[in-house]
């Protein structure tokens, strides 16, 4: 496909932002309606440069770490009833006085891009369920190296790159490019085609998205309607390794009903299994065991 006939999204982001988590879905959403005729990219914007110089007055979340804490758990759960997402506020601890900015996943992701694209992409999404569903504080580096490790990234590279200040210089260039466009807060999207772009900020819905893209592409790019069938689910969990099942109901325009019928068909055939994560699920392929991935070189059982 020519280059010009294809809707870029640039997300502007931070792993660690929860309607950047809440906005999965509708990006999974676009993905599978437009295919390849769409592109998916992130500029990292650092959201908390330092916990205690940082203050969200709406949610009273900043200044004391161990307060933060628990706000932000209490914000993400509050965003989780509303997106849908999955969020663990069990254990849950993000800051402390050692560890004040969520510039080091930022630049983790940094990273994972300059070795490898797709990987990188698969990190910024385990960044995002560790930190989210998990309660993983992964603004600390072995953290960090642990998700690296699971998605296949060069761990000798990756860590060389988090030392060396490379990818510290190129969690810059973001910078610059996130204070060009004046974004203030995430998720916020650019959405190109050829050379008209229009920019939107906060989280938007797939609708939204789609105006946008029918307005820049006047009909040039079309979206296409997947069927509401196990074969499509089980066809978007193989995509994507593991899903939430809100992902699955927003994409496929499924009802939560049918798509837990389908998923309990195919965890009694023993094709997928339900991996409970705080206040939600994911559903995972089971991999036979002599099949491994050959991008991570990780084989699961």
């Amino acid at each position: 496909m020519a280059k010009d006939k294809i809707i870029e999204i640039i997300e502007f982001t931070d792993p660690v932002c929860t309607w950047c988590w809440g906005s999965e879905p509708i990006l999974r959403k676009l993905e599978t309606r437009y295919g390849d005729q769409i592109i998916i990219k992130y500029i990292m914007g650092g959201l908390v440069k330092d916990i205690r110089e940082f203050y969200d007055s709406f949610n009273d979340i900043g200044r004391d770490p161990e307060l933060s804490n628990k706000q932000i758990a209490k914000h993400w759960l509050e965003a989780s009833q509303r997106h849908g997402m999955p969020v663990r506020t069990e254990g849950f601890r993000m800051f402390s006085n050692q560890d004040l900015s969520t510039y080091p996943q930022n630049i983790a992701y940094k990273a994972a891009q300059m070795e490898n694209q797709q990987l990188a992409d698969k990190f910024l999404r385990r960044v995002r369920e560790a930190s989210a569903s998990e309660a993983k504080q992964t603004n600390k580096q072995d953290i960090l190296v642990e998700l690296a490790s699971e998605v296949g990234l060069d761990i000798s590279k990756f860590i060389g790159r988090l030392n060396d200040g490379s990818a510290e210089a190129a969690f810059k260039e973001d910078l610059y490019i996130t204070q060009q466009y004046g974004v203030r807060g995430f998720p916020s999207f650019l959405i190109r085609y050829g050379e008209r772009e229009v920019m939107t900020r906060s989280f938007q819905s797939f609708e939204s998205f789609k105006s946008i893209i029918d307005s820049l592409a006047g009909g040039e790019i079309r979206e296409y309607i997947p069927d509401k069938s196990s074969k499509s689910v089980l066809d978007f969990i193989k995509k994507y390794g593991r899903v939430a099942p809100v992902e699955i109901q927003v994409s496929l325009d499924m009802s939560e009903n049918d798509v837990a019928l389908i998923i309990n068909k195919l965890v009694s055939e023993n094709q997928c299994r339900i991996i409970v994560a705080g206040n939600g699920s994911f559903i995972e392929l089971i991999h036979n065991p002599l099949d491994c991935d050959p991008m991570s070189g990780f084989c699961k059982v």
